[in-house]
């Protein structure tokens, strides 16, 4: 079992505030609807060794402790203050705890930026306030905070363990649900909670900073519904996920849940599947179903991570095996293939009828005597082709199944597991259906640190996210390579048409890709019918496109702007002419620069190549299969720059209809290569040239040999 885990060197100013030496509540009430008793019962009940102030002019003391009439009057530095009033207190307020020197403040009122204009004209308000006396905030619209291991609760919740799995959820609700799933568990804990809110101030990179340096801390869980800053927060991961597992949810899958969130905490849901490829790049586990959060947070917590995504499955049913095989293959691990040493040991173990071909089906060899399991665990864990161990069926239950006597020998088969999970490397989770009821031998397991489900689907999720964050972690620190130099040539290119007040053209957005070493295919631009002869002497015997070339016509096919297959100089002037009459017909006032006539690519597959400069995340590069079916498949995969070559090479085999690059029905690959090197260049080029806001080339003709950029667009960020 993996039980070291590291920090990050501590840095963060936040354990001031979230292990605070004391605290003052403006707002402390004796009525317990009130969040401001909520707050003072948390912090009594949890026995907070630090010392306590509560704030309110209208009372003397509250549960037994004096109250203060103003945070002026409180008669010691303070170090944290929770302000429980309503939104139109919070300036004036966060002003008295700066001049008070109050270090951080917590505000849990709504009525901020998430519900409009004037709520977001407070927050402002708030948020200069705070700047102008050096005051940090958690909030405003936060659920609350705790710290177990320094016993500060300021929610009030009973039965929950102090544990090693630190939480940051902008839902209220979500936390209690965790909370409600880990007691009933009954092994599970916590180490810190964090309702982020609006991230006015703090977000949710100071929150998962503060996690990867918290001794207490194995395992850091985020339920994000939007980002204030996705790029600072893919660096924190990027640094946290290389000591210890951060897994996320991210909300806001579909376009409603997206509209949920934005009205919710005012924050920008960009695309959900950006999101996640960009949150996996940067080495985090990313769940998809809200009931995978504590399953998957527990099972990294304790195991960290898997050496790869091998996996022997040992089962007491046939059926259950069968099951397990198949979820196993569905999540992209794979069925370890179990050497003839090891399927030796595992026959001589068992009855004849058994199966030692993985999944290893004991076939009733247990029934008299469970602790076999535990052997056969063992003897496949030491198969140097196992890179985890999955147990499934009815282990913990033998007693009550069959007879009470089995259970001494159950619980010997427990403690067996147990030494063999902490004395390995390997991964050892448990399905059992009988978890649910947590007889003796399961609670004994759940004790020693073993997970155990009571479904195979969350044993295997549990056993995916290891097996990727162990494939992470192997590949090592990423190094991206060296950005281009932008070009004289480039930057005049792009200086011209930012004075003209447009976007590249066609031919100058290829020119700037030619200049950096990105191929694209021979062409001519044709400004009059004039050039037309001496273009089809020098493209003779070679079919050619013809399209359109204006700065007000993005979509040329659709305004008739683009003519396939001609020959000849006479079908060059009807299409020209015809070009030219659609054009115009499409868009009266648009300016026509002419026309480019390139060679017909030749057929192969297309793919995309697009970058955009998103809001939250910064530049992204996208690539996916092209054409016109780009927006129907959506088989597309993105990733933030600046690019790794594995970054790159990741995009590819990250494709649903991956196969097709390599290759179908006798067809030829694709030059992998060439794709991947085009890649690089474009990230390369996003980088040396920051004022292109989006690049998209779509298609790029891929084939066995490179490739052909057939359409080429760049969006420029405009002049000031």
């Amino acid at each position: 079992m993996n039980t070291v885990t590291q920090h990050l060197p501590r840095q963060s100013p936040l354990h001031a505030l979230l292990a605070p030496e004391n605290i003052a509540v403006i707002g402390a009430s004796a009525d317990p609807t009130k969040r401001g008793y909520k707050a003072m019962l948390g912090l009594v009940k949890g026995g907070y060794r630090g010392a306590v102030y509560p704030v309110n002019p209208k009372t003397a003391s509250i549960l037994g402790i004096k109250a203060w009439p103003s945070i002026a009057e409180v008669p010691t530095a303070l170090a944290l203050a929770l302000i429980c009033t309503p939104a139109a207190t919070v300036p004036g307020l966060i002003a008295e705890c700066g001049r008070r020197g109050v270090k951080g403040v917590i505000i849990l009122a709504s009525g901020f930026g998430e519900m409009g204009a004037e709520g977001a004209r407070l927050e402002q308000e708030m948020l200069a306030q705070a700047r102008a006396f050096g005051v940090r905030l958690i909030g405003p619209n936060t659920s609350g905070v705790f710290n177990l291991h320094h016993r500060f609760n300021l929610l009030a919740l009973d039965h929950i363990k102090a544990g090693d799995i630190g939480v940051v959820s902008q839902s209220g609700n979500m936390l209690l649900s965790l909370a409600l799933e880990a007691e009933h568990n009954g092994e599970v804990g916590f180490s810190t909670y964090v309702g982020p809110g609006n991230q006015s101030d703090i977000g949710f990179n100071d929150y998962l900073r503060y996690l990867g340096e918290d001794e207490h801390t194995r395992v850091a869980t985020l339920y994000v519904e939007g980002f204030s800053d996705g790029r600072a927060f893919l660096q924190t991961a990027r640094e946290v996920s290389a000591v210890k597992p951060v897994v996320v949810y991210k909300s806001g899958s579909t376009a409603q849940g997206q509209k949920s969130a934005s009205s919710h905490t005012g924050a920008l849901a960009g695309s959900y599947p950006m999101t996640v490829d960009l949150l996996r790049q940067a080495g985090v586990n990313v769940v998809q179903y809200s009931d995978d959060i504590l399953p998957v947070a527990e099972g990294l917590g304790r195991l960290q991570h898997a050496p790869g995504k091998r996996v022997a499955v040992i089962a007491d049913g046939g059926g259950q095996a069968t099951i397990a095989a198949d979820r196993l293959t569905e999540a992209g691990l794979a069925l370890a293939t179990l050497s003839e040493e090891t399927r030796a040991m595992l026959e001589t173990a068992l009855f004849a009828q058994a199966s030692s071909v993985n999944p290893v089906d004991v076939a009733g060899s247990s029934d008299a005597k469970p602790s076999l399991l535990a052997t056969c665990m063992e003897i496949v864990e030491a198969d140097p082709g196992v890179d985890s161990v999955l147990l499934v069926g009815m282990f913990g239950g033998y007693s009550q199944r069959f007879a009470e006597s089995l259970l001494g020998d159950e619980m010997r088969g427990a403690e067996a597991m147990v030494e063999l999970a902490n004395a390995s490397s390997k991964p050892v989770v448990v399905y059992s259906l009988y978890a649910p009821v947590k007889p003796p031998a399961l609670r004994r397991l759940r004790e020693a640190g073993v997970p155990v489900y009571a479904s195979i689907e969350k044993a295997v999720r549990v056993l995916a996210e290891l097996g990727t964050r162990g494939e992470y972690l192997a590949r090592g620190e990423q190094t991206a390579p060296a950005p281009a130099v932008a070009s004289a040539t480039g930057q005049a290119l792009i200086q011209h048409a930012r004075a003209q007040g447009r976007d590249l053209l066609e031919p100058e957005a290829k020119a700037l890709l030619a200049e950096h070493g990105i191929n694209v295919p021979r062409e001519r631009m044709v400004r009059d019918a004039s050039e037309l002869a001496e273009v089809a002497q020098a493209f003779a015997g070679t079919p050619v496109a013809m399209k359109v070339v204006s700065p007000d016509i993005s979509h040329k096919s659709d305004a008739g702007g683009v003519v396939l297959g001609l020959e000849g100089e006479a079908a060059l002037a009807n299409a020209y002419a015809e070009i030219m009459r659609s054009a115009h017909a499409y868009n009266a006032r648009a300016r026509i620069e002419g026309v480019l006539v390139t060679p017909m690519a030749a057929k192969g597959v297309e793919v995309i190549v697009g970058l955009m400069r998103d809001p939250t995340f910064g530049p992204v590069l996208m690539f996916g299969l092209g054409g016109v079916l780009v927006e129907v498949l959506e088989d597309v995969a993105f990733r933030a720059l600046p690019l790794s070559r594995q970054d790159a090479a990741g995009m590819l085999d990250q494709l649903k209809a991956g196969k097709v690059l390599d290759g179908v029905r006798g067809a030829a690959g694709v030059d992998k290569p060439a794709i991947i090197e085009l890649l690089l260049g474009v990230s390369r080029l996003m980088e040396a040239y920051p004022v292109i806001a989006e690049l998209d080339l779509n298609p790029v003709i891929a084939y066995p040999d490179g490739y052909a950029v057939v359409d080429a667009r760049i969006i420029l960020e405009r002049a000031e």
